[in-house]
Formats: C-alpha cells, sequence, structure tokens
C-alpha cells in the first residue's frame, strides 16, 4: 500500500502527504525515577451498542483497560476517571464507578501506580444548591474510590462554583473533605479554558487571589495534600505556586503548553505531571523521562520538543475538546478498532483539524505504524467525501 495519501488543508486544497518513520521509544527497563508522571487516560466507547450514543453511555472495557497496561508498561501512572476520561462529558458517574474499580483491580494485578477522580458530577446544579449538598456529593466519590483501594484526585466541583459565595464556601468544603480523607489527596484545579462552569474557581476571578486561597487551604492541611495539580496554560502561574507550596507537597504539572520546561524545572524546583497530553505521546513522555533520570538533558529536550506542536494543537480553543484528539492518536496507532467516542465527541474537531493532527504526530515520529495511521486516515476522510 502506498503510504501517500491526500490531505485537506485550511484553504480548501488538497495536498499529497507521505508519512515519514516512526521514531524508536524504549520503554524503560526499570521504574522511572527522578519524576511522577500520571497520565490522565481515555476511556474506549464500545461502537455497537444498541444505545443512543448522545445520551447513554457503553464501554469497551477490554479496550479501555488494554490500553491502561499499555500506560503502565511505559512505566507511567494512571490518572483514572477524570476529564480526558470524558468526566462532565459523557462519562456518568455511575459508569465512572465501575471504571474506577475495574481500573484500580487492574492496577493491584500488574503492579502499576493510578489515582482516580473523585468530584461532584452527579450533583446537578439547581437553584437553592447548598454546601452541605456538595460536601456530601465530595464525601460519596471520595469514599467509593477509597474504598476500592484508589487514591484520590480532589476533582474541581461545577457545583462548588455555582452555589460558592466567596473564598470562605470554598475553604469550608474543601477543609471537610481534607479532614475526612484516609491518606493525602491530590488537588485538581481545572481552569475555565478546560471548563467554562468552573469559571471563578476558589471564589476569585482574579487567579492572583484564587492561587492565594487554594494556597492557604493546602497550608492549613498540608498533612493530607500530595499535591496540587493546577491546567491553567500559563507557565508563569505554576511556577509562582509551585515555589510557595509548603515542604512535602508536589506541584503536578497540567500545562499541555509547557509541559517539558515544566518538567524539567529550574534551580528552585520542578513539576512532576498529570497529563492528558501524555496519553496521546505515550512513548515520547516515558523514554524523555529516562533521559532526565540519567541526566541527559538535551536528549530530553529533543525528545519533547517536537511533541509540543502538536500537544498545543490537540488542546486548542475550545480546549475541553482535547478529548477527541488524544481518541484519534489512540485510534491511529491501533491502539482501538474504531474512532467512536462516548457521547459521540468524534465529531468536535473538524476533519482539517485530524489531518493537521496526522501531520503533527508524524513530525513528532508517533506514528508506530505509519501504514496502519495513513489507511485509518484514508477511512475517516473517505466519510467526508475525500478519497486518496
Amino acid at each position: 500500500m502506498s503510504l501517500s495519501l491526500l490531505l485537506p488543508y485550511p484553504d480548501g486544497t488538497l495536498k499529497p502527504y507521505t508519512p515519514g518513520p516512526p521514531a524508536r521509544f524504549t520503554p524503560p527497563s526499570a521504574p522511572l525515577q527522578s519524576r511522577i508522571a500520571y497520565t490522565a487516560a481515555h476511556v474506549v466507547c464500545n461502537p455497537l451498542a444498541d444505545i443512543n450514543p448522545t445520551l447513554e453511555t457503553a464501554i469497551d472495557w477490554e479496550a479501555t483497560l488494554a490500553y491502561r497496561r499499555y500506560l503502565w508498561s511505559l512505566g507511567l501512572a494512571v490518572a483514572e476517571a477524570m476529564d480526558t476520561a470524558q468526566r462532565g462529558m459523557g462519562l456518568t458517574w455511575p459508569t465512572a464507578q465501575e471504571l474506577i474499580r475495574r481500573a484500580v483491580a487492574e492496577a493491584k494485578a500488574v503492579g502499576g501506580v493510578i489515582a482516580c477522580g473523585a468530584g461532584t458530577d452527579h450533583l446537578a446544579a439547581h437553584p437553592g444548591l447548598t454546601l452541605r449538598e456538595v460536601e456530601t456529593a465530595y464525601e460519596e466519590q471520595v469514599g467509593y474510590v477509597e474504598r476500592v483501594g484508589g487514591r484520590v484526585i480532589l476533582m474541581a466541583s461545577r457545583a462548588l462554583a455555582a452555589c460558592a459565595r466567596g473564598p470562605e464556601d470554598y475553604l469550608q468544603v474543601y477543609s471537610r473533605i481534607l479532614t475526612q480523607a484516609a491518606q493525602p489527596v491530590i488537588i485538581h484545579w481545572l481552569g475555565e479554558m478546560f471548563d467554562p462552569a468552573l469559571a471563578g474557581y476558589w471564589g476569585a476571578s482574579d487567579i492572583a487571589r484564587a492561587m492565594d486561597v487554594c494556597l492557604h487551604l493546602i497550608g492549613d492541611h498540608a498533612d493530607k495534600v500530595d499535591g496540587v495539580k493546577i491546567s491553567l496554560l500559563d507557565h508563569r502561574l505554576e511556577v509562582e505556586m509551585r515555589r510557595r507550596l509548603p515542604r512535602g507537597v508536589r506541584m503536578y504539572t497540567g500545562d499541555d503548553f509547557n509541559y517539558p520546561d515544566l518538567i524539567r524545572g529550574d534551580e528552585l524546583g520542578y513539576s512532576h505531571a498529570l497529563l492528558g497530553i501524555f496519553d496521546a505521546i505515550a512513548p515520547a513522555a516515558s523514554l524523555a523521562l529516562q533521559m532526565l533520570d540519567a541526566g541527559q538533558l538535551d536528549r530530553y529536550e529533543a525528545i519533547l520538543a517536537p511533541t509540543v506542536p502538536l500537544s498545543r494543537h490537540i488542546f486548542q480553543a475550545p480546549t475541553y475538546y482535547y478529548k477527541t484528539g488524544v481518541v484519534f492518536m489512540a485510534y491511529l496507532n491501533g491502539h482501538q478498532s474504531h474512532f467512536r467516542m462516548v457521547g459521540g465527541l468524534e465529531s468536535a474537531r473538524s476533519v482539517i483539524h485530524l489531518a493537521q493532527l496526522f501531520i503533527l504526530a508524524d513530525q513528532a515520529g508517533l506514528l508506530v505504524n505509519p501504514e496502519l495511521a495513513v489507511s485509518r486516515m484514508r477511512r475517516v476522510l473517505e466519510v467526508v467525501g475525500v478519497e486518496a
């Protein structure tokens, strides 16, 4: 089969493109040492389920768990049931519960590291919503994760954002949950570019003020906070907050635009990782971290540099649709047999966007089997009338 195909471009033209050979990414022979690297993992839907795909959820459990085994084989940790798994965008709490239960059991079976998202997404905002309802919702989800043996990533709450009157309400709710937690949690501060319903989180529209509130909370409960993940896509804010964290509390970067520099760090510290883009670039992320462990900083940077244009493309505005690109990468690389998503989210990006993603993935050496990737890209193009 010819590796050349016609790809559509933003100017309306079709141009031939031939991918190059894939890069060689060697899996680790020992656990990664210098950084903790969580990959927020996607889910694989069952495309043959007889459901309404915009209202109901059916998961292909074997394909979903197989992808997690693949991530663990690369030395990466898994952040389960997070926004990358479409929490709040199709993945319901009952389905998330089963996902968490199955994934935690799988992690124990293979010796993988896992932490799981606990939030309030089963609580819909409504007139008269109270802080006590939010607390109860958090308690239910945190309790479930802990009962099945998982560590908790405390997700941001749309319900809390809807009913909180100011910083003191955030402090009240989070303090209650942290006090009850059985072991230290990771606090997940998700910016409004990832979820518009979280605008003004921590009770302040000003980011500097919001950071002060979050740091105040962490300072009061440092023994119950493993770390904080911020997803604000501003490396300066992350570095500032990282330098202000109490001793022993980790910063986990959620910056899918600037992760190479933030993970490498500076003379005053570095960030660990909890990233959605690591799902799409897992082999490169693993090898780069191996090079960081070995002190080969030039190799670390050379491996990650070509992944940044791909990541910025996948996470371009509207950023909350990045999940489509993540799943498309898994489809191109043979980790799932189809390009269908929970909630029909495969339609959330244009074919022009997907074609550019194909090119950027190739330029990063991340199309592990170019012949398969070309075949699958052609199938997607044929659906929109492009014959190549």
